[in-house]
C-alpha cells in the first residue's frame, strides 16, 4: 500500500514545488496492483471476445463512508447464493465457498438459492449437493427460469417446504448421458459406472421426495413447474404490478 502513498505526497509536492514532482514520479513509478493489473485489458473488445457479463455496482452510504460491492457480494450479505448457468468446477467451487461461508456466520438462518441451470457436470453438481447436506442451515431453494439435470437435483435438495417455483419455471430430470470410446473392456466398465451412476442420481431424487425409484425413473422428462411427482414445490404467484399514472 505504501507506493500508493507516496505518489499521493508527489502529487502533493508537485502542487507546491513544481521542480519536485516529476524526481518523485521518476524515482517512485506508479505500481502494477492487483486493482490495476488487468486494467488495461478492460476494453469492448476484450469483453465482446470472451463473453464475460457486466457486473453491477452497488455503492451503500454507512457511517464510515461510502461502500461499493459487486450485485453479487451484496447478495450475499443478505445470505442470496445464486446458480446460474451451467454447472462445472468453478462455479461449484465458488457456490461451495459461499455455502461455508454463511454458514460459518450463522447455522441457523436460512440461505436463499436461486437455481437457473441447465445442468452440468455431475460431480459438480454433486459435491455442492454434499455441501447443501453438510452444513446445518436450512436452504430455501427457488427455480427462477429452468432447472434442469443436475439443476432439479439443487431444487430437490432444498430443505422440505422451503422449496419453490416461479409459475413460468421449467423442472427436467434425465438419465445421465456420456460417450465412451476404447477398447470392449473399457466401454464395459464406462458402462457399469454409468449405470451406478444413475442409481445414484434416482436414489437421491427418490431420498427428497419420498417417491419410489419406479416413479423417478417414469419422471424422466421435460415438465412444466410443479408438475413433477413428490417434489412438493410452492408454486409463488407473482404480484400485481402497481400502475402509476404519469402527469
Amino acid at each position: 500500500m505504501w507506493p500508493k502513498i507516496l505518489l499521493r505526497g508527489g502529487r502533493v509536492a508537485a502542487g507546491l514545488c513544481p521542480a519536485l514532482g516529476p524526481r518523485l514520479a521518476a524515482r517512485f513509478p506508479p505500481q502494477r496492483t492487483p486493482e490495476n493489473r488487468l486494467a488495461p485489458q478492460r476494453n469492448l473488445h476484450a469483453t465482446a471476445a470472451r463473453a464475460l457479463p457486466l457486473i453491477p455496482i452497488v455503492v451503500e452510504q454507512t457511517g464510515r463512508g461510502e461502500r461499493a460491492y459487486d450485485i453479487y457480494s451484496r447478495l450475499l450479505r443478505e445470505r442470496i447464493v445464486c446458480v446460474m448457468g451451467p454447472i462445472d468446477d468453478s462455479v461449484a467451487s465458488l457456490v461451495i465457498a459461499q455455502l461455508l461461508f454463511l454458514q460459518s456466520e450463522s447455522n441457523k438462518k436460512p440461505i436463499h438459492m436461486y437455481i437457473n441451470s441447465p445442468g452440468g457436470v455431475v460431480t459438480s453438481g454433486l459435491a455442492i449437493y454434499d455441501t447443501m447436506q453438510y452444513i446445518l442451515n436450512p436452504i430455501c431453494t427457488w427455480c427462477v427460469g429452468q432447472a434442469a439435470s443436475m439443476g432439479s437435483l439443487l431444487l430437490a435438495a432444498g430443505t422440505p417446504g422451503m422449496r419453490h417455483s416461479l409459475p413460468n419455471s421449467r423442472i427436467m430430470i434425465h438419465q445421465p448421458s456420456g460417450g465412451a470410446r476404447g477398447q470392449a473392456t473399457d466401454i464395459a466398465i464406462q458402462a457399469e459406472e454409468i449405470m451406478k451412476l444413475k442409481k445414484q442420481l434416482y436414489s437421491i431424487y427418490a431420498k427428497h421426495t419420498k417417491q419410489s425409484l419406479q416413479v423417478i425413473g417414469f419422471g424422466g422428462s421435460d415438465l412444466s413447474a410443479g408438475r413433477m411427482g413428490g417434489f412438493s414445490l410452492k408454486i409463488t404467484t407473482l404480484p400485481t404490478p402497481t400502475i402509476c399514472a404519469l402527469s
